[in-house]
């Protein structure tokens, strides 16, 4: 590869440097700070701070690969897909008739996939690091879901109306909670929930790996205290993928589990089914929060949604080979000329949609080509495998699942404290399945 060429030929003319300097040679560790400050600013910082902390670790990756010998770029099957998914977005972004506004979000795009090379860089001669990563995010999940269960309790008022009381009786509307994440909204703090939530059973499988039982009782528990302030948030796309997360984890349990223990986790799961059914019945609020799921169009979110799809269609139809651009700005600018008059929206609630819209069809073939690849090769080594490395890799599944199942009825995935959490889990599985192949 030529780019690994010219890196090659930087490193041994700055190689003195590197060798005298002591910041370059701990360059790993500002890489590493900079990864957890982006994991723990995004539960209280505005996301242009959040930014900051990304924009750093790929610039310290740059100057790494620039003066640290050995250094180079390697590209997976998965990787490729990436690169043509960005070539598209670039092109897009060329062809965009609101040039300058689709440039803001191209630098949003182009910031999350610096992240996302910076990572890799980092995790593949660090692996031992991943573990700590996902604690750091555990303990961020964990912190939040101590806020939201405080928050239920409060009655918390500002946001918790964000929902469709037409048809409710008073014990029917639900207090959304909404944890510490800016801005303050109870489907972002889901999609955030939803996302962090795996992380959290680090504490649960590493010390049941060790025998350290009492320590993995205290990870179950953080892991239901999560899970419940998901429930709290009254976001119903987090209840899909929290239902998904479940199956999976459920999955990865049972076929890790020696023989004499299968039949025990069968009866356990089939209580706690139980449980949570009978809860879902008990609770008017939550009961009627689920059942609007199915309502179609008789909920006016739902029916909201129904409209700002076909408007997005519409939009995809005209532009469908290259889309409108990048960016939110850019989307609310032209999805004008095509919404039913009293439905303007942000975005497109489906990040499939939102992808094709704003690229086109055939960048979002790559993307989701991308992840597929990665997600292919993560199975098939847990499926062979009983090591660690199976562990972080049902988590990123358990997590990605979780994001791209909500990602079909909600667009915050664009967020920065969801969208750096995909770029880590996705990381995770392209480093690990990676090391396996060579």
């Amino acid at each position: 590869m030529f780019l690994n060429t010219l890196l090659l030929w930087m490193q041994n003319i700055l190689k003195p440097v590197y060798d005298r300097s002591f910041v370059l040679q701990k360059i790993d560790w500002l890489i590493f700070t900079n990864i957890l400050l982006v994991i723990l600013s995004s539960t209280f910082a505005q996301s242009d701070n959040i930014g900051y902390f990304a924009i750093f670790s790929i610039i310290l990756t740059g100057v790494k690969l620039l003066t640290k010998t050995g250094s180079r770029f390697e590209l997976t099957l998965a990787d490729k897909f990436l690169l043509i998914y960005f070539l598209l977005v670039v092109i897009s972004v060329a062809g965009s008739t609101l040039f300058a506004l689709s440039l803001k979000g191209f630098f949003k795009t182009l910031i999350y996939l610096g992240f996302y090379v910076s990572f890799v860089h980092y995790i593949k001669d660090n692996k031992r690091k991943i573990k700590y990563i996902l604690l750091v995010l555990a303990l961020a999940a964990i912190g939040e879901s101590i806020i939201a269960i405080k928050q239920n309790f409060l009655s918390v008022s500002e946001i918790s109306g964000w929902q469709d009381m037409s048809r409710l009786n008073p014990e029917e509307v639900m207090t959304r909670v909404y944890g510490s994440l800016k801005p303050y909204n109870p489907n972002l703090f889901g999609g955030y929930m939803l996302a962090a939530l795996p992380s959290t059973l680090v504490l649960v499988y590493l010390p049941l790996m060790n025998k350290h039982y009492k320590t993995a009782l205290f990870g179950i528990v953080c892991f239901l205290f999560a899970a419940v302030s998901i429930v709290l948030t009254g976001c119903r796309g987090s209840y899909i993928g929290l239902f998904f997360e479940f199956i999976l984890l459920a999955l990865f349990t049972y076929k890790f589990l020696k023989p004499k223990f299968k039949k025990i986790f069968m009866t356990a799961s089939a209580a706690f089914s139980a449980l949570v059914f009978m809860i879902i019945v008990s609770t008017a609020s939550l009961r009627a929060r689920i059942f609007s799921i199915f309502a179609m169009r008789s909920d006016s979110s739902n029916s909201f949604r129904f409209n700002v799809y076909n408007s997005c269609i519409d939009m995809f139809k005209d532009n469908y080979l290259l889309g409108i651009g990048v960016g939110n700005q850019n989307f609310r600018e032209i999805y004008g000329l095509y919404m039913k008059t009293g439905f303007d929206a942000l975005s497109a609630y489906n990040i499939y949609l939102e992808t094709a819209v704003e690229s086109g069809v055939f960048a979002l073939l790559a993307f989701l080509a991308f992840i597929w690849v990665n997600i292919l090769g993560a199975v098939r080594y847990i499926l062979k495998r009983k090591n660690a490395n199976v562990i972080y890799l049902a988590i990123a599944l358990i997590s990605l699942t979780g994001i791209l199942i909500h990602g079909f009825v909600d667009t915050v995935f664009f967020r920065p404290q969801i969208q750096f959490i995909f770029w880590i889990m996705i990381g995770i599985v392209r480093v690990l399945t990676y090391a396996r192949q060579n």
